[in-house]
């Protein structure tokens, strides 16, 4: 896999050229131990999430195969907090890890290596690595109980209280120390630095979307529908967030795939300032209203439709420009993992929007969409590990069979996942319910839940594959 690509990028302003390379620019900036160990920490961080995710992911898709309590007698109450422990670590800490690493190498290439208030790199990680046995440990006690509220579900104790706050901080820190870096920077604040700058930007009105929830709430008993209430706002706003990130990836990715540009650079600053004037509308719809009331809730329902338009954007110039690269190299390399784990993303997160337009929040074809969307996300991300985050920091990622294999198996996995479940849905079967407790009888359903639960076993052999792969390589990083 080639460790950097030069070439000439327009930039907003006609009268001006940048020459950027897309992992080159990064590496020159990164070539030193401290900064190395700080994205190597976030990676760490990243792949232990994901992968504890993974496994309740399997647990969790085997305990809703109809017949199968008979085999496996599940712990109490297993599913309730085995899907908080599932969702939170694949939604928030993988995601927001991500984030870190990002912040990381655009940090060190905004001030040519030698970044301002450094101290705060290291100890966000620490912070992370605290709040990751906060969240976890609550699961594995007899104390504290489920709520499976939205986007960010959890479980009512003071200790994952305590890690979810940890964790916020830990974010915030390193964008803090981002933020202190763009006043007089030394080095280039390029575009993917731009698209990482406002992902910290929906992080921070995230937060305040939070607290401005927790506001409204604070006097009332902490259950299910507080929770529900709290983590409603933030939560669309996340979901702003993980889709700017995947659009940076994609942005990454197709750059290394061809060579160039793979959507015009003053485009993809066009859809960054899109998502900056979503921040701040996102913020005016918290401000306006109650967030925690019938019209915010609304409100920020109708909000997440916003995200559709900028990913349409993106795709249909990325898909113009990929057929005019095929017509003058002649054929496009679909052994490259950049633009396999591209496209993949591309099709698997279209899926999932797609099956949301047929959600009602009471059934699985819920599950159905935000799984295909996720799925999505993740391919992004998987791509930009080998891709982009491993090559900055001098470790080679070789082409493979393996490696092609885990993302096809992921990719598949999802889609088979998910259609399983919209299967499913679309003859009643309830979300958030497993075992005998889904009542089903409907033959349909029964087929859906069980290609469900096969698609969950190949998407979970492919995550094992790339925690196995990304682990190893940076086991053996210098």
């Amino acid at each position: 896999m080639p460790q950097s690509n030069t070439h000439t990028l327009v930039d907003s302003q006609s009268d001006q050229r940048q020459c950027w390379s897309i992992i080159g620019g990064f590496q020159a900036t990164m070539d030193t131990p401290a900064a190395k160990s700080e994205l190597k920490g976030w990676a760490a961080l990243a792949l232990l999430s994901l992968g504890l995710a993974g496994v309740f992911a399997l647990l969790l898709a085997i305990s809703r195969v109809p017949n199968v309590q008979s085999v496996f007698p599940w712990p109490l109450q297993f599913f309730q907090k085995g899907l908080v422990i599932h969702v939170v670590f694949s939604f928030v800490v993988w995601f927001l890890s991500l984030l870190a690493g990002l912040l990381t190498v655009s940090t060190y290439r905004l001030s040519n290596g030698s970044p301002h208030a450094q101290n705060l790199g290291p100890m966000a990680i620490v912070l992370g690595l605290v709040a990751f046995v906060l969240l976890f440990v609550p699961a594995l006690m007899d104390r504290g109980e489920a709520s499976l509220n939205n986007y960010v579900p959890v479980i009512i104790d003071p200790l994952y209280y305590a890690g979810l706050g940890v964790f916020a901080i830990s974010i915030a820190l390193q964008f803090i120390r981002f933020l202190i870096n763009i006043l007089n920077h030394d080095g280039a604040f390029d575009p993917v630095s731009q698209g990482v700058a406002v992902g910290g930007v929906l992080y921070i009105a995230a937060l305040v979307c939070f607290g401005i929830s927790l506001g409204f709430r604070w006097d009332t008993p902490i259950d299910a529908a507080f929770n529900e209430d709290v983590f409603w706002a933030g939560g669309h706003v996340l979901q702003y967030q993980n889709t700017l990130l995947m659009i940076v990836a994609w942005y990454i990715l197709g750059g290394i795939a061809i060579g160039k540009p793979v959507i015009a650079p003053s485009l993809f600053k066009a859809l960054i300032g899109y998502f900056t004037i979503a921040a701040i509308g996102l913020l005016s719809i918290a401000l306006i209203y109650d967030p925690t009331s019938y019209d915010g809730r609304n409100a920020f329902t109708w909000a997440q439709f916003g995200m559709a338009p900028p990913t349409l954007i993106f795709v249909a110039a990325a898909a113009f420009n990929l057929k005019a690269h095929k017509n003058t190299v002649g054929n496009l390399d679909w052994q490259d993992p950049a633009l396999l784990s591209l496209i993949l993303s591309v099709l698997v997160f279209g899926l999932g929007g797609y099956l949301g337009l047929f959600v009602d929040g009471a059934d699985t074809r819920t599950p159905a969409h935000y799984h295909g969307v996720i799925g999505g996300v993740n391919l992004a991300f998987i791509g930009l590990f080998f891709c982009f985050l491993y090559p900055v920091i001098g470790t080679v990622c070789k082409r493979t069979r393996s490696l092609t294999a885990l993302i096809w198996c992921y990719a598949v996995g999802q889609t088979f996942h998910s259609l399983g479940l919209f299967l499913a849905g679309g003859y009643g079967a309830p979300r958030k319910t497993a075992g005998d407790d889904q009542g089903i009888e409907a033959l349909g359903a029964q087929v859906g839940l069980y290609m469900m639960g096969v698609g969950a076993l190949v998407a979970v052999i492919g995550g094992v594959m790339f925690i196995w792969i990304a682990a190893r390589l940076l086991r053996q990083s210098k």
